[in-house]
Formats: structure tokens, C-alpha cells, sequence
């Protein structure tokens, strides 16, 4: 008896688009057969092809040569077809906002032809596997971020496909909301349904049966998570960071031969070498010398080493000549003034008892924390926690309903444009103008912020090199992909030399390497004295925090350092626990006394 036929196909697949006047090669020979049954994942950076492959299997575009199979179909051809067999949830999918809950799933059933007696069981059971079921009459608009990936998710399975396409499922939601989804995918594969997803999340890559690592349209390795990452079991360390200032041993053990990433893991220095590196030590300014301790290797790991080799055979140099350090950024030309010492102490950020509300809703219920110059400072919480309120309340843009906020010693109630001229902020949605070019908008945001016309001709070259932005100068915005927008968005955050910067959800969406990339250059901002308060859902990005506060329901549960906080958690059952356990342990099934 021989083996089932693949769900998904494709033969020397080349898939390629026209911006401008470049030609942008998507997906290059690709060429794979993926097995039924199981989840198949797709993982790589920005512009890898995951999209694009995602696109020709639901039918929405045709491959430019080669050939593709879903299902046995021909997208192209049978779209009708295979459209009744497969549910497709992209990466934006269309909820209706002013429509409730059930309603967008009845439209959904409507859509699909579901009918007959089993309709509204399978609607119920839907609502009551998502956790929506206590909310059939929220409008849509009104849910939180994780609540509408779920109620999405739910309409697409409202008739059962065969084959699930999951492009980015959970960008931009909270952990607690990531399980749940991934809950729903593995009730489905149970029940016979095969999926393929794609994923920024790494740790999510380690749920999936098979993994294909993808990188400028090719497919680099493909495997189960567990054999990829034997391949690099060996080649990873830890450094203690006892005594000695986390950053600057991170750029140290950055620049040592051979090391291929470094990153900073609560009290440790995480480190990648190449292959055949063996032990690694670090001396110390003041003598002595710290040595590394190996540690189990993570899938994400293998995905690092994969990219960082590769990259170097293209450029004909060892993987060891290249390390994970970006440039840091260039020092500003300067329009503003110094920063000033807040009277009263070190703190830059303050805020004494705040609350907000929205007509009769408390979104922020009596917040006190305190930042000090030079802290990366971390807000984490479950969507809808109240974390981006926060946040714009401390960058002027919300006024506090009660309570104090300051920043830079300045109250926020009466001098909030003061306050805006010497801090950057970059928002949680990719807010700078998609119709311009990048350089057209270096040159906006540096008048927002008040630079001279000297100030911008000195200042604009620089960030264009810094960030390497120079060969995308001309094109507009809209069309770079998502890291290179955010790699723009936090240019123009820093066109004026801000004393603080405030970066909401920066690198939700973002790849692991330009997740990387933006994480350098926040240390190295912090070491200058740059004070950054970041929310995030990524739970490795709160290691890179000094101390983080974890919001529910509108007020700070708990407030620590990252290693203080699993502490908190550490027990017989659970000796080393993760910012997840510790993240799930304090907001999970407690109800919102604001719903």
C-alpha cells in the first residue's frame, strides 16, 4: 500500500514582482512535497517567499514558471474547486468590525454554503473552542488583538477544510492568546485536517512536524525541529553575567572569532559559535576571565546558524568572520537641548497612581512605576492590558484622568509638547507615510522634531547609512518589507536625539534577525544613556529588558528584573522556568473585572 499523495506540491516554482523598476524574485526553483496529516511550518526572514507560497496555493497568484498542486488541483485552474476544500487565514484577515461576533460567523457559514441542521452546533463549538462563547454579541471591533486572531481562525474553519493555510497567525498576540490558537490547530490536525503556517515566532516553529527554513525565495533545510537542532548541539554557551554589566560583555563576546550570535538571557550571555569552535572564555578589564558553560541548543539556534553560514558562502568569507553586531547608531546632530537631571531624583519616567478611562471604561486602574536614565525598561501583558495607554500617556499624546505622569521632569498634564520635542516615539502600527520614500520621510519627521536645514543635511546621510537605508532612499515606504519599514520607523524615532524613547510593539511581525538587528541597537542607545521603555509579546525580547513590569486589567501585577521575576516562580516542579510560565502564571484564566 503506498504512501498518501502530498497535500501541497510545487516543481520549480519562480514566482517574481515588479517594484518600481526592480525585479523582486520571490520564490527561486523551489521545488518540495509536503506530507499529510501534520503541521508543516514555513520560517525565514522577511522577503524569504512565505507569503508568495502561501498565495499560490490558495490561488490568489500564479507562479511564474513551474508548477503547483494543492490538494491534486491546480490552484490556478480548479480555484472554485479547491476553494471548497481549504481554508486560508492571511495575515490581515477581513473581520467584519461592525458586525458581532456570531454574526461574522454566520456571513462566514453563509459564504461557505454551510447549512442544515449541523450549522449552528458547528458555530457553538467554534465559539466554545476559541473562548468566545461568554462574548456572542461584542461587536468585532470592540475585541482585543488575540480575540480577533481566534474569532478569525473560527471563521475561517467554519467549514472544515481539508488543508488549513495559516500565514502568520499569531503576529501581535500575547502568549496566553498564542497557546490557545495553537490549541485550536491541534484539535484540527486531529480531526484529519493538514496545515501549513507561517511563523515569526521561532518557539512556535518547535510545535510543528516538519520545518522548512526558507531565505531569498529558496528552501535552505527543511526537517523536524528536534533533528535541526541537533545539528548545532555543541555549539552553544552561556556566560555569566555576575559582576559584570550584561551589554557591554554582550559586545565583547560578539566580537570574539568565531561567534556567531550573543545575546543577552536574564543573568547570561547566550552565545552561537561556528562549527568546531569548542569552549569559549572572556577576559575580564579588571583580570581574570569568565568561561563559558555549554547549554542545550534551541531550534532558533539552528535557524541562526543556517542564515549566518549561508550568508558567508555567498560572500565567499568563514562564518566566524561574521558576528551578530550591528553598527550602533551615528551620534545626532543636535537641535535640542542637553538633557537636564529631573529635580526630585533619577527618574526620567514617573508615574504616580495614574488612571485613564474611556467614558465609563478604566483602560489604566492607578499605575505607579519609575524609570531611571540609561534602563531598558519592559511592559508586558495580555492584548487589551492597557499597556499602548500607557504608553501614549507617557508620550503625550493621551492625557492621565487622574493620577501624575511625568517625564524629564516635566509634567505631562501641563507641558506635554516640551515633553514630545525630547523624547521618540514609534507606535505599535507601522505609522510613518506609505505614498513617500524612505528619504522623504527622514526628511518630514526631522522638521516634526524641529531640525534645521544644516541639522538635516548632516543628520539624514547618516541615518540612511547607519540603518542602511541608502539603496531603498527613492522607493516608497508602502513597499519595503516589514523590517526594513521598521528599521525606518525607529530612524525617524531617533532623527532628533532623543533623551527617551518610547517603542510600542516595534517588532511585532519582524523576523528574528531584524528582531536582532533592532535589539543592538537599543543596547547600544542604552549604553549611552538613552533611556527606552518597550511593550513586547515576544517573551526572548524581555530577557533584553533591565526590569519589566507585567500589566492585567489596567495595573502593574508584578515588577522585576527578568531573572527577580522567574525567581517568583522557580520551584520543585518547575526549577527553570521561562518569562512565559512566568507570564502565563500571573495572567492566565483570571477574568478582566473591566469586561
Amino acid at each position: 500500500m503506498g504512501s498518501a499523495p502530498p497535500v501541497v506540491e510545487l516543481t520549480g516554482v519562480v514566482k517574481a514582482f515588479v517594484s518600481g523598476r526592480e525585479r523582486v524574485v520571490a520564490l527561486e526553483g523551489v521545488t518540495a512535497a509536503l506530507a499529510p496529516g501534520q503541521v508543516t511550518g514555513l520560517v525565514g526572514p522577511d522577503g524569504a517567499g512565505k507569503t508568495t507560497w502561501m498565495r499560490l496555493c490558495a490561488g490568489l497568484l500564479v507562479a511564474d514558471a513551474g508548477e503547483v498542486r494543492v490538494l491534486g488541483l491546480d490552484p490556478a485552474a480548479d480555484g472554485p474547486r479547491l476553494r471548497a476544500r481549504i481554508g486560508y487565514m492571511p495575515q490581515r484577515f477581513g473581520l467584519y468590525e461592525d458586525l458581532t461576533v456570531r454574526e461574522n460567523l454566520e456571513l462566514y457559514a453563509d459564504l461557505h454554503g454551510v447549512a442544515g441542521p449541523g450549522r449552528a452546533a458547528r458555530i457553538d463549538a467554534l465559539l466554545e473552542a476559541t473562548g468566545l462563547a461568554p462574548f456572542p454579541h461584542r461587536l468585532a471591533g470592540a475585541l482585543s488583538g488575540g480575540m480577533k486572531q481566534k474569532l478569525g481562525l473560527a471563521c475561517v474553519l467554519v467549514h472544515p477544510p481539508e488543508l488549513l493555510l495559516l500565514d502568520e497567525p499569531t503576529v501581535g498576540v500575547d502568549p496566553v492568546a498564542r497557546r490557545e490558537l495553537w490549541a485550536i490547530v491541534g484539535e484540527q490536525v486531529a480531526s484529519g485536517t493538514s496545515v501549513l503556517v507561517s511563523t515569526a515566532y521561532l518557539d512556535e516553529a518547535e510545535r510543528c512536524d516538519e520545518v522548512l527554513l526558507m531565505h531569498r525565495g529558496r528552501i535552505l533545510d527543511r526537517g523536524r525541529p528536534a533533528e535541526l537542532r541537533e545539528r548545532v548541539d555543541g555549539r552553544t554557551w552561556a556566560l555569566s553575567t555576575a559582576g559584570a554589566g550584561g551589554r557591554a560583555l554582550r559586545r565583547q563576546a560578539a566580537a570574539l572569532p568565531g561567534v556567531l550570535d550573543a545575546t543577552v538571557q536574564g543573568g547570561r550571555i547566550r552565545l552561537l559559535v561556528s562549527e568546531g569552535q569548542g569552549a569559549v572564555s572572556l577576559p575580564l578589564p579588571g583580570g581574570g576571565e569568565v568561561q563559558a558553560e555549554p547549554v542545550a541548543p534551541r531550534f532558533e539556534d539552528a535557524f541562526l546558524a543556517l542564515l549566518a553560514e549561508g550568508s558567508a558562502k555567498e560572500v565567499g568569507e568563514s562564518p566566524g568572520a561574521r558576528t551578530s553586531e550591528a553598527a550602533g547608531p551615528a551620534a545626532p546632530a543636535r537641535d535640542v537641548p542637553p538633557a537636564r537631571s529631573p529635580a526630585g531624583g533619577g527618574s526620567v519616567i514617573e508615574l504616580r497612581d495614574v488612571v485613564r478611562r474611556f467614558g465609563h471604561f478604566e483602560a489604566v486602574r492607578g499605575v505607579s512605576l519609575r524609570v531611571p536614565a540609561g534602563e531598558v525598561y519592559g511592559l508586558l501583558g495580555p492584548n487589551g492590558a492597557g499597556k499602548s495607554t500607557i504608553m501614549k500617556m507617557l508620550t503625550g499624546l493621551l492625557p492621565p484622568s487622574e493620577g501624575e505622569a511625568r517625564v524629564l521632569g516635566l509634567d505631562l498634564a501641563h507641558a506635554p509638547s516640551k515633553v514630545r520635542a525630547r523624547v521618540g516615539y514609534m507606535s505599535q502600527k507601522f505609522s510613518l507615510y506609505q505614498q513617500l520614500s524612505v528619504e522623504q520621510n527622514l526628511q518630514f519627521f526631522a522638521g516634526v522634531y524641529g531640525l534645521g536645514w544644516r541639522a538635516r543635511r548632516r543628520r539624514i546621510p547618516a541615518v540612511l547609512e547607519e540603518f542602511e537605508l541608502g539603496p531603498y532612499r527613492g522607493r516608497a515606504a508602502g513597499d519595503l518589507p516589514l523590517g526594513f519599514k521598521q528599521r525606518l520607523a525607529l530612524a525617524a524615532a531617533l532623527m532628533h536625539g532623543p533623551e527617551i524613547v518610547f517603542l510600542d510593539e516595534p517588532t511585532s511581525g519582524v523576523d528574528p534577525l531584524a528582531r536582532r538587528e533592532f535589539w543592538q541597537r537599543i543596547n547600544t542607545l542604552a549604553a549611552g544613556g538613552v533611556t527606552v521603555l518597550v511593550t513586547t509579546h515576544f517573551m526572548e525580547e524581555a530577557e533584553y529588558c533591565d526590569r519589566m513590569g507585567i500589566v492585567y486589567a489596567g495595573r502593574v501585577e508584578a515588577e522585576d528584573s527578568p531573572e527577580g521575576l522567574k525567581d517568583r516562580f522557580r520551584s520543585a516542579t518547575l526549577p527553570d522556568p521561562t518569562l512565559e510560565d512566568v507570564f502565563v502564571g500571573l495572567v492566565s484564566g483570571r477574568p478582566d473585572p473591566r469586561a
